[in-house]
């Protein structure tokens, strides 16, 4: 058994909890931004293939204390980085610190680099190249204020990048937040679903792939095929698995639309590259004009906040007509706006049946949920949409 940690967007540990779990992980340790697990070699390959949430699986190889940047060094000159690459792949080495006496983070991965090549030229006579736009195997090093941690990445592109996505518009949400936000959502396949300002598509495509069980790595390479220890024969049994069990693309009740062209542009390539435009019903409209796809479902949106606009004013008018057109709308349907702007509940003029902190990027944001009936969203007409709601997903 190995030990491991998975990253994810703030916000998402828990979930990320169940997908490892639901691999074989065991000895599951949430900590901010992700999970210590241990699992052997077969759990990671399924969990890299199958995690909608992760953003990396990182292996760890090495782990002791340290006083200063020599400490390190020898850390990682007496790990055996030979075993588990030859020297024709290139590193790439990133260090992340918190609360550590060290002053420059620079230095310290200089110094780790040093010593994976210089184990090499002990080892085999030659030392691996550097790469830092597309390595064959990427080092991290992690600090604490005592000790240091060094990982090897079993994923190499961010989990994230699924390999359809092409097409992007301005701020565009990572594809694991947008999971994450699906099933905070309690959607699940059946239930219509709309993103009625879906840019680039990030939401439909997430969506798509959940209610055809498309597993998010099955059109992607990963790190751990370029190890030594890489079990290939259990690896193409896993993904032949995965491929098996996906479904026939068809109509899956999974609306988009956008304001923009170009954005409603970028959603069909994006979905058509992936081969999943027939499960999506795909439309150009203005959020405050367009009428609800079904009489009940979840909507789930990324609206314009933040770093994201530049014009206030433009938030100040935008916020109540958004919140009229949910209500004149949207009666029966659960609506789920992420936002960094804390004051999205009282400029739209709805009371939040709730608010989930999450993380997009380094930005924090609430994940607001609210349950649209006719007239109010209080009292006992928020009882009647719930159950309104309920009755959909029966």
């Amino acid at each position: 058994m190995e030990i491991f940690f998975a990253s994810c967007p703030r916000g998402l540990e828990q979930l990320l909890v169940e997908e490892l779990a639901s691999a074989g992980a065991r000895e599951l340790r949430p900590t901010p931004g992700g999970v210590h697990f241990v699992a052997d070699w077969p759990c990671c390959y399924q969990a890299n293939l199958t995690s909608r949430i992760a953003t990396r699986i990182l292996w760890r190889v090495a782990h002791d204390r340290y006083g200063k940047e020599d400490d390190i060094y020898r850390l990682a000159l007496e790990t055996a980085w030979p075993k588990w690459f030859t020297p024709e792949k290139s590193i790439r080495v990133d260090v992340n610190a918190v609360k550590s006496p060290l002053k420059s983070m620079e230095f310290v991965t200089l110094r780790i680099k040093d010593a994976i090549c210089d184990r090499f030229r002990g080892d085999a006579g030659r030392r691996p190249n550097v790469d830092t736009r597309q390595p064959d195997v990427r080092v991290y090093g992690f600090l604490t204020s005592e000790a240091c941690t060094l990982y090897i990445d079993s994923s190499g592109a961010p989990l994230y990048q699924r390999g359809f996505r092409q097409k992007t518009v301005e701020a565009p949400l990572k594809e694991n937040l947008a999971a994450g936000i699906l099933r905070l959502s309690g959607w699940r396949p059946g239930v219509p679903l709309l993103d009625p300002m879906c840019g680039s598509g990030t939401f439909l495509l997430e969506a798509a792939m959940i209610a055809l069980d498309i597993a998010p790595g099955a059109r992607r390479e990963f790190a751990f095929q370029k190890l030594r220890n890489f079990e290939a024969v259990v690896w193409k049994t896993l993904l032949a698995e995965a491929r098996a069990a996906e479904k026939a693309v068809e109509p899956m009740g999974i609306h988009g639309s956008d304001i923009s062209p170009v954005a409603v542009r970028a959603a069909l390539a994006n979905l058509d590259r992936a081969g999943l435009l027939p499960a999506v019903s795909l439309s150009s409209g203005d959020l405050l004009e367009i009428d609800a796809p079904a009489g009940g479902g979840i909507m789930v949106a990324n609206p314009p906040y933040g770093e994201r606009v530049s014009d206030d004013d433009t938030l100040a008018a935008f916020y109540p007509l958004l919140g009229s057109a949910l209500k004149r709308h949207f009666a029966g349907w659960h609506c789920f706006l992420l936002s960094s702007d804390t004051r999205l509940p009282k400029m739209v003029r709805l009371t939040p049946s709730k608010r989930t902190p999450l993380y997009n990027g380094a930005l924090e944001c609430r994940l607001y949920e609210f349950r649209m009936v006719a007239g109010s969203n209080r009292g006992t007409n928020a009882t009647l949409g719930a159950l309104a709601i309920q009755r959909e997903l029966e």
